[in-house]
């Protein structure tokens, strides 16, 4: 790091989980964010400027004005552009030294196959479930960790889902990928627009962790955010050796 990068990220190489090493790692690292929208957009914003060196962001969207009450990496001047551009926009302007990586289209296995062993660590931002069981099929695949978000109406979900330990489970462990849900969109069922910045947040946070060094404690876990009464609830995480992504029996 020469001095610029030395002061800008002095608050955290302050921290003893961090350090000059941790920020190292960070600036070295390449992370894949899927989804521009309302998690995607603090996901982006907080990893650009923590200083994580490379970001791919994949979303196929472009900036509609009802997206602005929630996704905070767009502005009303850049209504109808991409969202990955509009994205790196407000990236660069965080953060200059930042390299972002911009995929205006839909991820499909194999792009997802091709780009999933260079990053580090995947972010899951998207809002539909066959693209989270095909992001989750690559890092199972790659044992590159996961984190992933969830946020509809007033309630939130996050967990970490880290296939480089034999005792986590995967996504599909959760949420099997024959048993469809039905789809749950804002566009028909609203969501508060702070819910999607906690658990935005809250993804970047244990993401820049696993980056420096430090590590999870949510892989395992899914926590549940219920934004109405303002409460978190937990639930322990198992793998099922039946799962047919990693499961033992796979």
């Amino acid at each position: 790091m020469d001095d610029s990068q030395l002061l800008r990220y002095s608050r955290h190489i302050l921290l003893d989980d961090i350090g000059v090493e941790g920020q190292q790692r960070l600036i070295d690292s390449h992370v894949l964010i899927v989804g521009a929208g309302g998690l995607g957009s603090p996901v982006a914003l907080y990893l650009a400027a923590s200083g994580v060196g490379h970001i791919t962001i994949a979303d196929h969207d472009v900036v509609d004005l009802t997206n602005l009450q929630r996704q905070i990496a767009h502005t009303t001047e850049r209504v109808g552009q991409a969202k990955v551009t509009s994205a790196a926009q407000a990236m660069h302007a965080l953060n200059p030294e930042v390299r972002v990586t911009a995929l205006n289209h839909k991820l499909d296995a194999t792009q997802l196959n091709a780009l999933v062993p260079t990053v580090q660590v995947v972010v899951d931002c998207c809002d539909n479930f066959a693209t989270r069981q095909a992001v989750n099929a690559a890092c199972v695949a790659h044992r590159v960790p996961l984190v992933s978000g969830a946020a509809i109406r007033m309630d939130g979900q996050l967990a970490v889902y880290d296939a480089r330990q034999d005792t986590s489970p995967c996504y599909a462990c959760i949420f099997p990928p024959e048993e469809t849900p039905e789809e749950v969109r804002c566009a028909t069922m609203g969501v508060l627009a702070p819910l999607v910045g906690v658990i935005g947040t809250m993804q970047a946070m244990e993401t820049v962790k696993l980056l420096a060094g430090i590590g999870s404690r949510l892989t395992g876990k899914l926590q549940m955010l219920d934004g109405r009464g303002m409460e978190w609830h937990e639930m322990r995480l198992q793998r099922n050796p039946q799962c047919p992504v990693c499961g033992s029996t796979h």
